[in-house]
């Protein structure tokens, strides 16, 4: 093997290799010394303005829960001229369960406390649709069992709905 041809060849690689990575160095240089440089400070405070605009978002989600979880949105949104109670129910049901589904990540974002008052409300939902099905007869329609859920609600003293509104405002409130 010639030395002096061996030489050469590792004296061209390393000077490409030098000037690549001196290129390379001049391309990057801002970018390394700015996140090298970034202070901690500007970071926490930036992370926590993306954290309470989750929060809020995920309070506004909330809200949007509770107001499709309200029988009456539901009925509106669901029902249909004609359709056996027991069909309505089920369609109930799955969109109930599909919307808390959607939503549950959300309680990363919420008060632990309101989380269960959104998770209760969504059971006694489910709870009071079924219970209004179990009173009617085999052959109720759908609208005997929009009539049935909607007087107990209207007989209730204080609608669960909006005061589950009302708590999430609450907790949006105390964040500021």
């Amino acid at each position: 093997m010639n030395l002096q041809y061996f030489l050469t060849q590792v004296a061209v690689h390393a000077a490409g290799g030098l000037i690549m990575i001196t290129g390379s160095w001049y391309l990057l240089k801002n970018d390394i010394i700015r996140y090298f440089r970034k202070e901690p400070a500007a970071s926490k405070e930036e992370d926590k303005v993306a954290l309470l605009q989750l929060r809020l978002q995920a309070h506004e989600r909330m809200i949007v829960f509770v107001d499709r979880l309200n029988p009456s949105n539901l009925f509106i949104r669901l029902y249909e001229q004609g359709v056996p109670a027991v069909q309505l129910q089920a369609r109930i049901l799955n969109e109930v369960r599909t919307e808390y589904q959607h939503n549950v990540s959300q309680q990363l974002y919420i008060n632990a406390a309101s989380w269960n008052v959104l998770r209760k409300l969504k059971d006694d939902t489910i709870a009071m649709i079924n219970n209004a099905a179990g009173t009617l007869p085999a052959d109720a329609s759908g609208r005997d069992l929009s009539r049935t859920v909607l007087e107990h609600v209207a007989g209730i003293a204080e609608n669960p709905y909006d005061l589950t509104i009302q708590l999430i405002k609450q907790d949006i409130h105390q964040m500021f």
